[in-house]
Protein backbone atom coordinates (compact mmCIF):
# COMPACT_ATOMS: atom_id res chain seq x y z
CA UNK A 1 0.00 0.00 0.00
CA UNK A 2 1.44 3.36 -1.04
CA UNK A 3 1.87 6.00 1.66
CA UNK A 4 2.18 9.69 0.72
CA UNK A 5 4.58 11.93 2.58
CA UNK A 6 4.55 15.70 2.07
CA UNK A 7 7.93 17.33 2.37
CA UNK A 8 8.53 21.05 2.91
CA UNK A 9 12.26 21.80 3.14
CA UNK A 10 13.43 25.29 4.10
CA UNK A 11 15.90 27.08 1.83
CA UNK A 12 18.49 27.43 4.60
CA UNK A 13 18.59 25.99 8.10
CA UNK A 14 21.14 26.62 10.83
CA UNK A 15 22.15 23.54 12.83
CA UNK A 16 24.56 22.97 15.72
CA UNK A 17 24.91 19.18 15.66
CA UNK A 18 26.64 16.89 13.17
CA UNK A 19 23.97 14.23 12.77
CA UNK A 20 21.32 15.92 10.64
CA UNK A 21 17.86 14.40 10.62
CA UNK A 22 15.11 15.28 8.17
CA UNK A 23 13.09 17.02 10.89
CA UNK A 24 15.98 19.45 11.38
CA UNK A 25 15.60 20.96 7.91
CA UNK A 26 12.04 20.16 6.86
CA UNK A 27 8.42 19.91 7.87
CA UNK A 28 7.16 16.38 7.27
CA UNK A 29 3.49 15.42 7.06
CA UNK A 30 1.63 12.20 6.38
CA UNK A 31 -1.77 10.79 7.24
CA UNK A 32 0.07 8.00 9.02
CA UNK A 33 1.76 9.36 12.15
CA UNK A 34 4.12 6.37 12.27
CA UNK A 35 5.35 7.16 8.75
CA UNK A 36 5.74 10.83 9.69
CA UNK A 37 7.84 9.96 12.73
CA UNK A 38 9.97 7.48 10.80
CA UNK A 39 10.69 9.97 8.01
CA UNK A 40 11.33 12.81 10.45
CA UNK A 41 13.99 10.73 12.24
CA UNK A 42 15.74 9.77 8.99
CA UNK A 43 19.40 10.81 8.98
CA UNK A 44 20.07 12.74 5.78
CA UNK A 45 23.64 13.91 6.42
CA UNK A 46 26.57 13.41 8.75
CA UNK A 47 29.01 16.31 9.09
CA UNK A 48 32.60 15.24 9.62
CA UNK A 49 34.49 18.55 9.50
CA UNK A 50 34.83 20.36 12.81
CA UNK A 51 34.38 23.87 11.43
CA UNK A 52 31.58 26.22 10.49
CA UNK A 53 30.46 25.59 6.93
CA UNK A 54 27.45 25.74 4.64
CA UNK A 55 26.49 22.60 2.75
CA UNK A 56 24.34 22.67 -0.38
CA UNK A 57 22.11 19.60 -0.62
CA UNK A 58 19.54 18.32 -3.11
CA UNK A 59 15.99 17.35 -2.24
CA UNK A 60 16.27 14.50 -4.75
CA UNK A 61 18.91 12.89 -2.54
CA UNK A 62 16.54 13.18 0.42
CA UNK A 63 13.71 11.59 -1.56
CA UNK A 64 16.08 8.79 -2.58
CA UNK A 65 16.96 8.10 1.07
CA UNK A 66 13.27 8.01 2.02
CA UNK A 67 12.36 5.56 -0.75
CA UNK A 68 15.37 3.39 0.10
CA UNK A 69 14.18 3.30 3.69
CA UNK A 70 10.61 2.36 2.64
CA UNK A 71 9.81 1.72 -1.04
CA UNK A 72 6.07 2.01 -0.36
CA UNK A 73 6.40 5.72 0.47
CA UNK A 74 5.51 8.30 -2.18
CA UNK A 75 7.14 11.67 -1.54
CA UNK A 76 5.42 14.89 -2.57
CA UNK A 77 7.88 17.79 -2.31
CA UNK A 78 6.25 21.19 -1.72
CA UNK A 79 9.43 22.99 -0.64
CA UNK A 80 12.84 23.78 -2.08
CA UNK A 81 14.56 21.74 -4.78
CA UNK A 82 18.00 22.59 -3.38
CA UNK A 83 18.61 23.64 0.19
CA UNK A 84 21.45 24.73 2.48
CA UNK A 85 22.53 23.29 5.81
CA UNK A 86 24.35 26.01 7.73
CA UNK A 87 26.45 24.20 10.31
CA UNK A 88 27.85 26.10 13.30
CA UNK A 89 29.89 24.45 16.00
CA UNK A 90 28.12 24.49 19.37
CA UNK A 91 29.66 27.10 21.65
CA UNK A 92 28.60 29.23 24.56
CA UNK A 93 27.75 32.82 23.60
CA UNK A 94 30.30 35.51 24.38
CA UNK A 95 27.97 38.30 25.46
CA UNK A 96 30.76 40.83 25.95
CA UNK A 97 32.00 40.36 22.38
CA UNK A 98 28.43 40.47 21.03
CA UNK A 99 27.78 43.78 22.80
CA UNK A 100 31.09 45.20 21.54
CA UNK A 101 30.17 44.33 17.95
CA UNK A 102 26.67 45.74 18.37
CA UNK A 103 27.93 49.02 19.82
CA UNK A 104 30.57 49.31 17.08
CA UNK A 105 27.96 48.84 14.34
CA UNK A 106 25.66 51.37 16.02
CA UNK A 107 28.47 53.94 16.14
CA UNK A 108 29.31 53.39 12.47
CA UNK A 109 25.64 53.71 11.46
CA UNK A 110 25.16 56.82 13.59
CA UNK A 111 28.26 58.56 12.22
CA UNK A 112 27.43 57.57 8.64
CA UNK A 113 23.84 58.79 8.91
CA UNK A 114 24.94 62.02 10.58
CA UNK A 115 27.47 62.70 7.85
CA UNK A 116 24.87 61.98 5.13
CA UNK A 117 22.34 64.35 6.74
CA UNK A 118 24.90 67.12 7.21
CA UNK A 119 26.11 66.74 3.63
CA UNK A 120 22.53 66.91 2.33
CA UNK A 121 21.79 70.00 4.42
CA UNK A 122 24.95 71.65 3.16
CA UNK A 123 24.21 70.80 -0.49
CA UNK A 124 20.73 72.31 -0.43
CA UNK A 125 21.74 75.15 1.94
CA UNK A 126 19.03 74.41 4.51
CA UNK A 127 20.58 76.96 6.89
CA UNK A 128 20.33 79.71 4.28
CA UNK A 129 16.75 78.74 3.42
CA UNK A 130 15.70 78.85 7.09
CA UNK A 131 17.47 82.18 7.58
CA UNK A 132 15.72 83.68 4.54
CA UNK A 133 12.29 82.36 5.62
CA UNK A 134 12.80 83.69 9.14
CA UNK A 135 13.89 87.11 7.83
CA UNK A 136 10.89 87.38 5.48
CA UNK A 137 8.31 86.37 8.12
CA UNK A 138 9.80 87.90 11.26
CA UNK A 139 11.45 90.93 9.63
CA UNK A 140 14.80 90.41 11.35
CA UNK A 141 17.87 88.24 10.95
CA UNK A 142 17.92 84.72 12.31
CA UNK A 143 20.18 83.81 15.21
CA UNK A 144 20.58 80.29 13.81
CA UNK A 145 18.54 78.74 16.62
CA UNK A 146 14.85 79.38 15.96
CA UNK A 147 11.58 77.46 15.82
CA UNK A 148 12.46 76.42 12.27
CA UNK A 149 15.66 74.62 13.30
CA UNK A 150 13.99 73.04 16.33
CA UNK A 151 11.00 71.81 14.31
CA UNK A 152 13.27 70.49 11.58
CA UNK A 153 15.43 68.56 14.06
CA UNK A 154 12.44 67.03 15.87
CA UNK A 155 10.70 66.21 12.60
CA UNK A 156 13.83 64.57 11.24
CA UNK A 157 14.13 62.32 14.29
CA UNK A 158 10.43 61.38 14.20
CA UNK A 159 10.65 60.74 10.46
CA UNK A 160 13.56 58.34 10.91
CA UNK A 161 11.74 56.45 13.67
CA UNK A 162 8.57 56.31 11.56
CA UNK A 163 10.41 55.14 8.45
CA UNK A 164 12.35 52.40 10.20
CA UNK A 165 9.26 51.42 12.23
CA UNK A 166 11.47 50.63 15.17
CA UNK A 167 12.74 52.26 18.36
CA UNK A 168 14.60 50.15 20.93
CA UNK A 169 12.29 47.16 21.56
CA UNK A 170 9.15 48.90 20.34
CA UNK A 171 7.60 48.81 16.87
CA UNK A 172 4.93 51.15 15.56
CA UNK A 173 3.12 48.32 13.77
CA UNK A 174 3.62 44.65 12.95
CA UNK A 175 5.14 45.25 9.52
CA UNK A 176 8.80 44.26 9.12
CA UNK A 177 11.20 47.16 9.25
CA UNK A 178 13.08 48.24 6.08
CA UNK A 179 16.26 46.88 7.66
CA UNK A 180 14.62 43.49 8.24
CA UNK A 181 13.38 43.44 4.64
CA UNK A 182 16.85 44.24 3.30
CA UNK A 183 18.44 41.58 5.52
CA UNK A 184 15.99 38.94 4.29
CA UNK A 185 16.67 39.96 0.67
CA UNK A 186 20.40 39.72 1.34
CA UNK A 187 20.03 36.26 2.89
CA UNK A 188 17.90 35.08 -0.04
CA UNK A 189 20.49 36.35 -2.52
CA UNK A 190 23.31 34.65 -0.58
CA UNK A 191 21.40 31.35 -0.53
CA UNK A 192 20.62 31.53 -4.25
CA UNK A 193 24.25 32.35 -5.05
CA UNK A 194 25.54 29.41 -2.98
CA UNK A 195 23.11 27.04 -4.71
CA UNK A 196 23.92 28.35 -8.19
CA UNK A 197 27.68 28.24 -7.56
CA UNK A 198 27.41 24.68 -6.29
CA UNK A 199 25.78 23.69 -9.58
CA UNK A 200 28.62 25.10 -11.70
CA UNK A 201 31.02 22.50 -13.00
CA UNK A 202 33.44 24.81 -14.84
CA UNK A 203 37.06 24.86 -13.74
CA UNK A 204 37.81 28.35 -15.07
CA UNK A 205 37.29 31.52 -13.09
CA UNK A 206 33.77 32.86 -13.65
CA UNK A 207 32.78 36.28 -12.36
CA UNK A 208 29.64 36.70 -14.47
Amino acid sequence: MSKTVYLNISQITEVHHKEIQLKDVATVYSDDSAVTNKCSALRIKAIHLDRDKRYVESTLDVIKKITEMDPTITVNNVGEVDFIIDYHRPKSPNWAWEWIKTIFVCIICFCGASFAIMTFNNDVSVTDVFSEIYRIIMGKESTGFTILEVSYSVGLALGIVGFFNHFAKFKINTDPTPLEVEMRLYEDNVSKTLIQNDGRKEQDIDVS
